[in-house]
């Protein structure tokens, strides 16, 4: 459930609708990014043929050498589905566009998404610990691993944090070398072969270790000096499995049960 965003000194957020387009902005957004956005998105919703409710939020840093933050997302009757990217202020918009129109047509046709991905490379590096500004508790989705997969893929998430229906335990899902992985908070065997497993686009391979038993401040220090993009972990306090990864601003983000 991996989605990064910018922190800045400013909380003011501007709305601009449109009948198909709803744009949120954060920051020095140039109102010509908002007016590419409504016009882009509705292009590509135009092109699938899709009359679903479609959102944008971008956010730019006041350094305009920084990249703008650009996330989509279109939710309707029969698709739900999310982009998030980033890039140079007057670009980000047409990166999410394509992205998004990438995104609907592997959904259409069923294909996996792409890995490694070029587009968006992962938020790894080795430093010093970082500060945890947000903590999201969610009601997670009960669920079998490949449906998990499911959603990984359709909201562009890079891991995906969901309580295993077969286990009862909390685990995650995210994308490696080899396909997906999966890591449940203890159990370390391979899911039951169900329908929905055997036609998985994407091979699930399942973790040899159970996820570590730590405190937040605990993981916080070893994603930092591992330089991991994400950690999954067991709360020894809460026994509930926690997802915290690094946002684009270099802090780091931690989602949690509700």
């Amino acid at each position: 459930m991996v989605s990064s965003g910018r922190r800045f000194t400013s909380e003011h957020w501007v709305t601009a609708a449109a009948p198909e387009v709803a744009v949120t902005t954060r920051g020095p957004v140039p109102a010509m990014d908002v007016t590419r956005t409504v016009r882009a998105i509705g292009r590509v919703l135009r092109r699938h043929h899709l009359d679903a409710a479609a959102r944008a939020r971008l956010t730019a840093p006041s350094d305009p050498e920084e990249p703008t933050v650009v996330q989509a997302d279109i939710s309707g009757r029969d698709i739900t589905t999310r982009v998030q990217v980033t890039g140079p202020r007057g670009f980000a918009v047409t990166f999410a566009a394509e992205r998004l129109d990438r995104q609907l047509a592997r959904m259409a046709a069923h294909e996996s998404r792409i890995w490694p991905d070029p587009a968006r490379p992962a938020l790894a590096r080795v430093g010093e610990p970082r500060e945890i500004v947000r903590r999201k508790h969610r009601t997670l989705l009960t669920c079998t691993p490949a449906e998990a997969v499911a959603v990984l893929d359709a909201m562009d998430y890079d891991a995906h944090l969901f309580t295993d229906v077969e286990t009862g335990e909390d685990a995650v899902v995210h994308w490696a070398a080899e396909g997906v992985r999966l890591i449940r908070q203890r159990a370390t065997y391979p899911p039951v072969w169900s329908p929905e497993v055997i036609a998985a686009s994407v091979p699930i391979v399942v973790d040899a270790e159970p996820a570590p038993r730590l405190n937040p401040g605990d993981a916080a220090n070893v994603l930092c000096r591992k330089g991991l993009p994400f950690l999954f972990y067991t709360d020894p306090d809460s026994g509930r499995g926690g997802l915290l990864y690094r946002r684009y601003d270099d802090d780091l983000a931690l989602v949690v049960p509700a």
